[in-house]
């Protein structure tokens, strides 16, 4: 029977998830800027949510979960990873080749936390400047009780 399966745990709700990306947004609407598309992942990089809004560009949602994927797959904010590897292109290009695009290493990729520190899933923003969408996904992730996950080093 078809309702006889074992649930899956779950790390990342999807009202949490809600949460972040309704945040997320009225913090860049707050900061006035582009229109921006959220993507929350959880630990295991599957897409619990995400919400573009009008005029956000067709690319984003790619680009936002790729930056979601950089953080998650790294274990830093995706903008933490760019600024490590600066002058290794052929690693960066190497792993966005083999995430399937799904490694865009630059801010805007934020892990999100339990409160002992661990990777429940990360967040990926796009739309405007990258600092601006990482300040929105540290926002959104905050507020929906959350902790942000940029360096673990600092």
């Amino acid at each position: 029977m078809p309702a006889d399966v074992f649930k899956l745990t779950v790390t990342l709700p999807l009202q949490t998830a809600r949460e972040i990306i309704a945040a997320s947004l009225a913090e860049g609407r707050r900061r006035g800027l582009q229109p921006l598309t959220v993507v929350v992942v959880d630990a295991g990089g599957h897409i619990v949510s995400l919400d573009r809004e009008d005029g956000s560009g067709i690319r984003r949602v790619e680009v936002a979960r790729g930056k979601a994927g950089a953080a998650l797959g790294i274990g830093i904010g995706s903008g933490v990873v760019g600024e490590r590897n600066q002058g290794r292109d052929a690693f960066l290009a190497s792993v966005a080749t083999a995430s399937n695009g799904e490694f865009v290493p630059v801010p805007g990729g934020v892990l999100v936390l339990d409160g002992a520190e661990r990777i429940i899933g990360a967040v990926g923003v796009s739309g405007d400047a990258s600092p601006e969408d990482q300040a929105c996904a540290v926002a959104g992730i905050e507020a929906a009780g959350c902790r942000a996950g940029l360096d673990a080093a600092g």
